[in-house]
């Protein structure tokens, strides 16, 4: 098929280091896989791209004030039809952004299938962490995109509630959960770590933002360290954060104050192909996310440590307990609480076996139920489902 991948969101730069655009490279990199003709529409493609396709470059916007930016933004998504009307796809497939209604009004128009992925309620998300000025014309915006698009494909129960209220269509909206190249991220062949002895690597990977609860993490390790110095032995415990972001400053005057400064490496933005060598130095990774009034995400990095086959300690939020079979592929603790991450940390570190044995479980997990593979090509059957109900 020719397929029309659609991202006007100027935020994302397509072949760049966030988890947008991470997400935006496996599912380009699935439908390459499959063999079909990609164009790339997008105002922001962020470096060469990594697979053979068609790149269609939509106008800038605006960096100006924020109602300049939100009119810019809507005039970059309106020269969507056209280039479309010129590629004639076969199917448009379109990540849904802010001001992004183009593709999927084009589609509908002209019969042709659509997938809309949907990965925030970005009006509420806009609104609450950032400015909006037109909040009426991006609930419009939202509408319509939404009711329009032949299936509309949620990364969480939490996003498919906001688009259910928001679709006259409600009907069509799924949930379909992130997945991982497990073809780029293997387990290590190193040995595991024993459980004493020797130097023991806490992991996270992500953007250094604050709805991550890194600073969570950071003190849960710095507790750690200041056990084994009560104890008079040489500290062990290391953490690796594999990522950059505004809170790299913060973190690091943090690790100082703790005096684990020196336990503490932090690798700034790693490309795609890189992280998963950074994975492989890691005896357990972590999603410590702060306590949140609605936790709505489909965190890659939880799918991604799953494939390199470590144990995972992460905040008992949202989906995250389901993606970690409610426990049994690691610690699940309160989220905020920096004593219960320390001891998950402690309890997963001094159980060898169990660490052994997630190594393949893990593994198993992100093989059979989360590859980037199943996940596209559940996208693309669900417009000919849609047509059929």
């Amino acid at each position: 098929m020719r397929i029309a991948y659609v991202c006007s969101d100027p935020g994302i730069p397509i072949f760049g280091c966030k988890g947008a655009s991470i997400h935006a490279q496996a599912v380009l990199q699935v439908l390459h896989r499959q063999g079909h003709e990609i164009h790339l529409v997008s105002p922001r493609p962020g470096g060469e791209p990594l697979i053979p396709l068609v790149l269609h470059r939509l106008p800038g916007v605006s960096g100006g004030p924020t109602a300049e930016r939100e009119r810019s933004a809507r005039r970059s998504d309106a020269a969507v039809a056209d280039l479309l009307t010129a590629v004639q796809p076969d199917l448009v497939y379109e990540r849904y952004s802010l001001w992004g209604e183009a593709a999927t009004r084009w589609a509908d128009a002209n019969g042709v299938p659509s997938v809309l992925e949907v990965n925030a309620p970005l009006v509420e998300e806009q609104a609450t962490y950032r400015e909006l000025v037109d909040r009426p014309a991006a609930e419009r915006v939202a509408r319509s995109a939404l009711s329009r698009a032949g299936a509309v494909v949620c990364v969480s129960d939490g996003v498919a509630d906001w688009a259910r209220t928001v679709s006259t269509r409600p009907d069509r909206v799924r949930t379909l959960p992130n997945g991982v190249d497990v073809d780029r991220i293997h387990p290590a062949t190193r040995p595991v770590t024993p459980a004493a002895g020797t130097d023991f690597t806490v992991g996270f990977v992500g953007t250094l933002k604050p709805w991550h609860g890194l600073e969570n993490l950071v003190a849960a390790v710095g507790r750690l360290v200041e056990s084994e110095l009560q104890a008079d032995r040489a500290p062990t415990w290391r953490l690796l954060v594999v990522g950059g972001g505004p809170l790299r400053e913060s973190i690091t005057a943090l690790a100082g104050r703790l005096g684990i400064a020196d336990r503490v490496e932090l690798t700034g933005a790693v490309p795609a192909d890189g992280v998963a060598a950074q994975l492989q130095r890691m005896d357990v990774a972590c999603a410590p996310y702060p306590a949140q009034s609605r936790f709505y995400f489909s965190p890659l990095k939880i799918y991604e440590y799953l494939a390199a086959g470590l144990p995972v300690v992460a905040s008992a939020v949202g989906q995250v307990p389901q993606a970690l079979d409610h426990g049994r592929l690691g610690p699940l603790v309160p989220a905020g609480d920096v004593a219960a991450l320390a001891e998950g940390l402690r309890t997963v570190r001094a159980d060898l076996a169990w660490r052994t044995s997630l190594r393949q479980e893990s593994r198993h997990a992100a093989v059979t139920r989360h590859t980037w593979t199943a996940v596209v090509e559940r996208a693309l059957a669900l417009p000919e489902q849609a047509e059929a109900a």
